[in-house]
């Protein structure tokens, strides 16, 4: 199943290619995500994240009722996997 996971949004950057990017939080669990999708959002938003890209924007509230019923799915742990620096 794929998955959309909400994550908080603590730093955003351009990568050498242009690209926006930013660092998300998930639970912790921070990972680096493309935010070309999502250009209105700031540092502090929550995002939903698929395959590495933020596909929307929710608020606070959404982004912790998701992330709580996923992790009671037990349906979280590909954020486990560690990526590449």
């Amino acid at each position: 199943m794929c998955l959309g996971v909400p994550g908080r949004v603590i730093s955003i950057e351009s990568n050498p290619l242009g690209m926006t990017m930013g660092r998300v939080s998930f639970g912790g669990i921070v990972k680096e995500v493309c935010l070309a999708y999502t250009p209105e959002v700031k540092v502090g938003d929550y995002v939903i994240v698929h395959v590495g890209f933020a596909i929307s924007q929710v608020d606070e509230a959404e982004a912790q009722e998701v992330f709580r019923l996923l992790e009671e799915m037990d349906e979280l742990g590909e954020l486990q996997i560690p990526q590449p620096e």
